[in-house]
């Protein structure tokens, strides 16, 4: 199958979406798919054998390690030499609404898929007045898609609430060989707990920013004598956060990779989860595979990943003295951790990322199929006696 993907954003940076499609790129390509990836200027010019076509932009003063790409004409003459079975738009806002105008006009099947919750990430950056304008954009981008995807039922149900039709379901997947409890470290627990490998150590890793509720964790730190809290990751939020938690035992690691952020997360006691606005939460599947406790908001799609008192526990993002309640469980009951960790761990390898690209390339094929149906009808329709004139 020959895949062209348009991104908003690939690697180097690092978020949910970027560690999505470096998984998901190096298993198309592991099966022989052809993919070409259309990001913006900053991206990396190949990965796992795929060419990425650079597309200028300017910067997005909200968020500034973003680019608001603009309408390229290379994106066109790229996408026509190339020759797609489908087009893939990853989170279209900006470079994949282009990549959606320039498949229609190449008569090409599109894939759109619907990983961040833009609506409510708005008023937390300044752009509150624009919200309103949101669903309808959204609505009008996705709908020009032949298929949609989503990473949960929640989001699921929220895109059909809004007029957008024909969603599927295409969840995130795990690296469970890196993702190991064997990768626990008493040098890494001493790492992140400033020194303190004894304490009970609690994680965080993800995005510094407003949307992922962060502050409300120096309540549940208060009310957890002894605990630490190791915040992994950085972002626009990190500078309020670091006057929020002064003089609390929280360290900033910043971001870590590969077999070190797999220690972080094995070797830490709990992994909380306060975000409201979570589409997915891929860290929560990899804490869950690493065989660390997880104790997360009752909100967006993390449902679909914890099973409360099966897997991992869930309180209400409202209400931080649930949270901490359910930490100070969980560090004094022993029985209860291994209960939860082992079902996790189970959970998480039903979700590699083999099995999940597997899925996706059902989802393409979908895709490629309505489309004929839908140009064949519409062909049948203009043939009709009256209809040519």
């Amino acid at each position: 199958m020959r895949i062209a993907i348009f991104t908003e954003v690939f690697l180097p940076k690092i978020d949910g979406i970027t560690n999505r499609l470096h998984h998901t790129l190096e298993c198309l390509r592991a099966d022989g798919d052809e993919v070409l990836v259309f990001a913006p200027e900053t991206a990396v010019a190949e990965h796992a054998g795929a060419r990425v076509v650079q597309v200028p932009g300017l910067p997005f003063p909200p968020y500034p390690e973003l680019r608001a790409t603009l309408p390229h004409p290379r994106i066109a003459w790229e996408l026509a030499r190339f020759r797609p079975d489908v087009v893939h738009a990853v989170g279209p806002a900006c470079l994949g609404v282009w990549g959606i105008a320039a498949a229609t006009l190449l008569r090409l099947p599109v894939v759109a898929s619907y990983h961040t919750d833009l609506p409510r990430y708005m008023p937390l950056h300044g752009l509150g007045w624009a919200r309103g304008a949101a669903w309808p954009l959204i609505r009008t981008v996705h709908n020009a898609a032949t298929l949609n995807l989503v990473p949960s039922t929640h989001t699921r149900h929220e895109l059909l609430a809004h007029g957008i039709w024909n969603v599927a379901l295409w969840r995130g997947g795990v690296d469970t060989a890196l993702f190991d409890p064997r990768r626990r470290s008493l040098a890494m627990r001493a790492q992140l707990g400033g020194g303190r490998g004894d304490a009970p150590l609690l994680l965080f890793v993800g995005r510094l920013a407003p949307e992922k509720n962060l502050a409300s964790l120096a309540w549940v730190l208060d009310a957890v004598p002894g605990a630490r809290l190791a915040l992994v990751g950085d972002g626009p939020a990190r500078p309020s956060l670091e006057r929020v938690f002064a003089g609390l035992p929280v360290s900033f690691p910043g971001f870590l990779r590969g077999e070190a952020l797999a220690a972080a997360f094995a070797s830490a006691d709990v992994f909380v989860m306060p975000s409201k606005t979570e589409t997915l939460g891929f860290v929560v599947l990899e804490a869950m595979s690493a065989g660390c406790p997880v104790v997360a908001a009752r909100a967006g799609g993390i449902p679909d990943l914890v099973t409360p008192d099966e897997n991992g526990i869930l309180y209400d993002p409202d209400r931080p003295e649930q949270a901490a309640r359910a930490i100070r469980e969980l560090l004094a009951e022993r029985g209860r951790r291994v209960f939860l960790t082992r079902n996790a761990r189970k959970h998480a390898l039903e979700c590699t990322w083999a099995a999940e690209t597997r899925r996706l390339r059902r989802h393409y094929g979908d895709a490629i199929r309505q489309h004929r149906r839908r140009s064949l009808a519409a062909r049948l329709l203009w043939a009709a006696p009256g209809c040519a004139g």
